[in-house]
């Protein structure tokens, strides 16, 4: 059997291109000199992959910022308000990317949400009715050829006609239909260049194959492919799949004249029986993702053997692969110096999961598989006994039962309690909880890891920062505070380090989106509070200041989502256990005076199953009611607040709703608010602060805009339910940009407040 990957982290092994970006966005470096190290990037992910003995190398899986923006640059689908700013091509891309501000002009970025059930951001197309679907750009043909020129003639890897045609957003009257003639003629157009090119296979990444599919999906499908494929050549052309199973789609992806057809085996919870029920066609290479691409933990070959044993029952002709694209894993073990090696031995980051292909070849190569040294020292490395375990902590999550999950009194009556309590003013305002985290800030949190200042020179430090922040937010005039979180490298990964239960690496950094890249902590074995993860902070902020502290948290299924979770538990098991933890820390914030506690469930939407008769049973059902415990038990006068962002809300509106939170903020300005509608069609009773600019860009909104936006809520929602506030935490931004919008916001709800009265 042949290897292959989906695709491999772009980021450098050191985050080099994060880096990059960053220069050439403030003008240190210039457009050749970014171009220059991605270049090296790319051709050391080349010859990795080449020396790992990967048979079928991709390429095109680089992007400097998302590969779906990528693609609408690639097929002409880039509205005209960047077009015309006259800016270089770069800059054009990079503007949709981050919004522009500047002489040429000011536009707002693309729509950015979570990527399938991942914690990665696509840039969402726009197709407006004068759209012309064209292939314009040569970025895939770019990097084919230069692989060329290092001796590997690669897999060139495209977002397919369907899943780009899915993802957009349309703007005008026409959908996706109007559209089928326009696009397979330029995929028809890209093949015959590749063709030209001399490249043999070509993958395009369908994962919307996965989702539920109605008949008039899969006829749009059919209609897309039935005109590509046709004019394919001698190229021999993949539908890849990832994130799940075909089940909907089976038939006609097996009937298409498609060469070679990839198939998730680790989250396709019937791709081996879909392919046992139903055969496997002949004449087509089974791609077969059997390492895991969003997981670290090393692959058990003892049940991978078992898979690939009964797919050989159906074909002979078969492509190792891994599960979805290597961007979801970080680069390699080789940097964690500090990692102990009794961790390090169960890990597989992506340099070590082309390892891994490679020794799955070669043991199923063998005459004797299991007698191989390869499968011995796996064997033995998944027999081993793990630590890790809390009785403890099993038996409480084993006794909870129904009422510990319900918050008394009802809302409705919290409601007119917490307003007397609080007395705010309509449209009060607040931020989502960071603050700009500045070199300094960095900087100086760095010197006390590596133990360069004291523990008491560093809370000092920590305690200016949060005094600063707080007389800020004073002068500015917001009405509820936050303390800036200065002391914390990540919304989750702080939280893990004051967990029992969690183990953190050095340099296992993943990309978000952009030049965000995040470093996802892991759960190691039972999960438990060892101590106060915030109050000392949150108590200091407050005797600052009369007006409301908010106590800032991350919620328990956030903190699951954005960790690498164990294997050998349930996810539902592991969310319980850390909102144990977590509803401790809200009673003890409680307990210290903190009236207002926001306990962020950013990535609730991110794992719901993408099935929908799989949301409730799967995920829904212990995912919701993990975060009502962790505020079940507070008093009727203390405020609950969460946050969720870049992630469609619509169809599970009301099960947010049943979260019992008092206050739900939700990322909406790059979607320009359009959950309003949603809220309002589902008569959401919680206060809700919908983001009124976008803190991923760097550019400052105007007072209007922002009243503007103010405008479109009261409309769809009764103002005394509405709050004003960025769409996401401002730890990303700059002080000079921060200061400016937030003077805006409050500004704006001020004129907005005297308006309404």
């Amino acid at each position: 059997m042949k290897t292959t990957i989906i695709g491999y982290p772009r980021i450098g092994n050191l985050r080099e291109l994060k880096f990059a970006s960053e220069k050439y966005f403030r003008g240190e470096i210039t457009a050749t000199e970014l171009e220059e190290a991605a270049k090296a990037i790319r051709l050391y992910n080349l010859n990795l992959q080449k020396n790992s003995g990967v048979d079928i190398i991709p390429s095109n899986d680089f992007s400097f910022y998302d590969g779906v923006l990528d693609t609408a640059f690639l097929l002409n689908a880039v509205p005209e308000r960047y077009t015309s700013l006259g800016l270089s091509k770069l800059d054009t891309y990079f503007a949709a990317a981050r919004g522009y501000q500047g002489e040429k002009g000011d536009v707002k970025a693309f729509a950015m949400k979570k990527w399938y059930n991942t914690n990665y951001h696509y840039m969402v197309p726009e197709i407006d009715d004068a759209t012309e679907i064209k292939l314009v750009g040569t970025k895939p043909f770019d990097l084919f050829s230069e692989a060329l020129d290092n001796g590997e003639k690669t897999k060139p890897v495209i977002i397919g006609a369907y899943t780009f045609l899915k993802l957009a957003r349309y703007k005008g009257t026409k959908t996706a239909v109007d559209f089928i003639s326009q696009t397979a003629d330029a995929y028809s157009a890209l093949l015959a260049k590749f063709g030209e090119l001399g490249a043999e296979w070509i993958q395009f990444d369908e994962p919307s194959l996965v989702k539920d599919m109605t008949a008039d999906d899969i006829k749009l499908f059919n209609e897309l492919y039935n005109k590509i494929l046709p004019n394919k050549g001698s190229l021999k052309v993949i539908a890849q799949t990832y994130f799940g199973d075909v089940r909907d789609c089976c038939n006609s992806l097996c009937s298409l004249d498609f060469d070679g057809i990839g198939l998730d085996f680790i989250e396709g919870k019937k791709s081996l029986e879909l392919v046992k029920s139903n055969g496997f066609p002949k004449g087509k290479t089974l791609f077969a993702g059997v390492v895991n691409g969003k997981n670290i933990w090393r692959n058990n070959y003892a049940s991978t053997l078992l898979i690939l044993d009964e797919l050989k029952k159906h074909t002979d002709d078969i492509v190792l692969n891994t599960s979805c694209s290597l961007l979801h894993v970080p680069c390699t073990l080789v940097n964690e110096t500090k990692l102990a090696e009794s961790y390090k031995k169960h890990f597989a980051y992506a340099e070590e999961k082309l390892t891994e292909l490679a020794e799955i070849k070669k043991i199923i190569s063998s005459d004797s598989p299991a007698e191989t040294v390869e499968y011995r020292n796996n064997s033995a490395l998944h027999s081993e006994p793990r630590s890790g375990r809390n009785d403890a902590v099993r038996k409480k999550v084993a006794e909870l039962c129904e009422k510990d999950f319900i918050r008394l009194p009802e809302f409705a009556e919290r409601e007119k309690i917490q307003k007397e309590r609080f007395a705010l003013p309509l449209f009060p305002t607040t931020t989502i909880g960071s603050f700009p985290q500045t070199a300094e800030v960095k900087s100086t949190r760095n010197a006390h890891r590596k133990g360069e200042i004291s523990d008491s020179e560093y809370e000092f430090f920590i305690e200016k920062k949060i005094a600063e922040c707080v007389a800020l937010q004073e002068e500015i005039g917001l009405d509820v505070l936050v303390h800036g979180e200065f002391e914390r490298n990540d919304m989750v990964e702080y939280f893990g380090e004051c967990l029992e239960g969690y183990i953190f690496t050095e340099k296992a950094w993943v990309q978000s989106y952009g030049t965000r890249c995040v470093k996802p902590p892991v759960v190691w074995g039972d999960i438990s509070r060892a101590k106060p993860m915030t109050v000392r902070w949150s108590v200091y902020a407050q005797s600052l200041t009369k007006k409301p502290m908010k106590g800032m948290l991350t919620g328990p299924v956030t903190i699951l989502n954005w960790s690498f979770p164990r294997e050998d538990i349930s996810l539902k098991e592991s969310a319980l256990q850390i909102a144990l933890a977590i509803r401790e820390e809200v009673l003890d914030l409680e307990a210290n005076g903190i009236s207002i506690i926001q306990v962020d469930e950013a990535a609730l939407r991110e794992k719901l199953p993408l099935r929908k008769s799989d949301w409730h049973e799967d995920y829904l059902d212990w995912a919701i009611p993990a975060f009502r415990y962790v505020h079940s038990g507070v008093k009727p006068e203390t405020q609950i607040h969460t946050h969720m962002c870049y992630s469609e809300f619509a169809d599970i509106i009301k099960d947010i709703d049943d979260m019992d939170a008092d206050v739900i903020t939700f990322e909406a300005s790059r979607s320009d608010l359009t959950i309003l509608d949603v809220l309002k069609e589902n008569n959401f009773r919680t206060e809700v602060g919908p983001g009124v600019y976008d803190i991923h860009s760097p550019r400052v909104p105007s007072k209007e805009e922002i009243k503007a936006a103010i405008g479109k809520m009261k409309e769809r929602i009764p103002a005394e339910k509405l709050w004003v506030n960025p769409d996401c935490g401002l730890k990303t931004r700059g002080n000079e940009e921060t200061v400016p919008s937030l003077k805006n916001l409050v500004n704006a709800a001020k004129e907005a407040r005297n308006e309404n009265c």
